[in-house]
């Protein structure tokens, strides 16, 4: 799947936040309803403009930024 057909970024919209195309709801933002326990049904009820497809298109998206990104270990330490 190629992401870059459902998602894009530009300065003018959510100050350059990824974006899926033709609205201006955010990753990040259907992101943390997935975080926040709503189900795909949830938030395809909630926002008709999102298909199956597009949320695919999102975590491809996300997949790809993952392989990119350098990784830390964290220390399960509490300070």
């Amino acid at each position: 799947m190629n992401w870059e057909d459902y998602i894009h970024s530009d300065p003018d919209i959510l100050l350059g936040k990824p974006v899926f195309r033709g609205s201006r709801l955010s990753v990040e933002f259907i992101l943390g309803l997935f975080s926040a326990g709503w189900t795909e049904k949830q938030i395809l009820e909630n926002y008709p403009t999102l298909t199956p497809e597009v949320l695919r298109a999102m975590f491809s998206y996300i997949q790809e930024c993952m392989r990119e990104m350098n990784f830390y270990s964290f220390s399960d330490k509490v300070s």
